[in-house]
């Protein structure tokens, strides 16, 4: 195959401008196209008790299989069957309860065609997504949405390339319309994404990143001065907890407090802690989202959190280290 090694640098700049011009052009031309179909793909959805299955094939069944997984994951049931699959067996995973949404540019692949008798003999409701509502998959289907682009961004005019971008940009467009009909939110996105940094975010709570027990810098009010700096250096959380027989805590005693201190009275060795701790500490309750906590730290400034019961009892500390390690913040 002949190659074109002479390419300048502003050549390849060039096309790939043009490239860019011509898929965004493609996406804004669909908001200009959206009509009642839209509305009645996104009814059929939410009205359906079943799930909903996408199938394609070739580049836009790649296309499928992403919005397949952007509905899964935004509150819509959803999975992908490959069109030639579904002819062999998979056609099986589907129920009359389901809404089949068909991707195909030409709206003309055989595979498609070949399994869209089955699927309306089958009971299931059927979306298409073409480029040519004259087509006989668009015209086969109960909600047709038009995702035709006058040009493909490939100089040849034959690769998909705006054509499957609008493709992508319209699936995009009905997930999203289906999580704001559905209410579906932050904490239902987490729910869903439990490994990744909003799930962590949200479904976090404090009592899952607090320490607790021997991991606690607690000390009496009638400790030495001395005594409780070796207790804050062993504990490694930047204070000390001072607690009354019943375990509920007096206040703390931090690094910024022993600064603050030497700063204003020098030499404190013989000082009582009564007299330099903080009292009343920012609190928090075990059963609160460790995000609640970050935003707590950060609106006043601390870097310890205490966590207590509904009675007062201390049930455990944070600090801002271990929000970072747990990656709430």
């Amino acid at each position: 195959m002949p190659r074109n090694d002479a390419l300048l640098p502003s050549e390849c700049l060039a096309q790939a401008r043009r490239v860019l011009s011509i898929e965004a052009a493609a996406v804004s031309a669909l908001a200009d196209r959206l009509d009642g179909q839209f509305v009645s793909a996104v009814e059929l959805i939410l009205g359906a008790s079943g799930r909903v299955i996408v199938t394609g094939i070739g580049k836009t069944g790649h296309i499928g299989r992403k919005l397949a997984a952007t509905l899964a994951s935004t509150g819509t049931p959803a999975y992908f069957v490959h069109a030639a699959e579904a002819a062999h067996g998979d056609l099986g995973m589907i129920t009359p309860a389901d809404v089949v949404i068909a991707v195909s540019n030409s709206g003309k692949s055989e595979e498609l065609l070949t399994i869209v008798p089955l699927v309306k003999r089958q009971g299931a409701r059927l979306i298409s997504m073409t480029g040519n509502p004259d087509s006989p998959l668009a015209r086969d289907a109960d909600v047709h949405l038009d995702a035709g682009v006058s040009e493909e961004a490939c100089p040849l005019n034959l690769a998909p390339t705006a054509s499957t971008t609008a493709a992508l940009a319209l699936g995009d467009a009905l997930a999203v319309a289906l999580l704001e009909a559905r209410g579906f939110g932050e904490d239902d996105f987490a729910r869903s994404h439990p490994g990744g940094a909003l799930g962590r975010r949200l479904l976090t709570h404090v009592r899952d990143v607090m320490r607790t027990g021997e991991a606690l810098p607690t000390v009496s009010a009638d400790t030495s001065f001395a005594d409780a700096l070796v207790r804050m250096s062993q504990g490694g959380m930047g204070m000390v907890i001072i607690v009354d027989e019943a375990g509920r805590p007096l206040g703390i005693f931090t690094d910024g407090d022993l600064r603050r201190a030497l700063s204003r009275e020098g030499d404190i060795r013989k000082s009582c802690l009564a007299e330099l701790m903080t009292r009343d500490p920012r609190q928090i309750d075990p059963d609160a989202l460790a995000a609640e906590a970050a935003q707590l730290m950060e609106t006043h400034r601390i870097n310890q959190l205490l966590v207590t019961t509904r009675d007062g009892t201390l049930a455990g500390a944070l600090n801002m280290h271990d929000l970072m390690q747990a990656k709430v913040i």
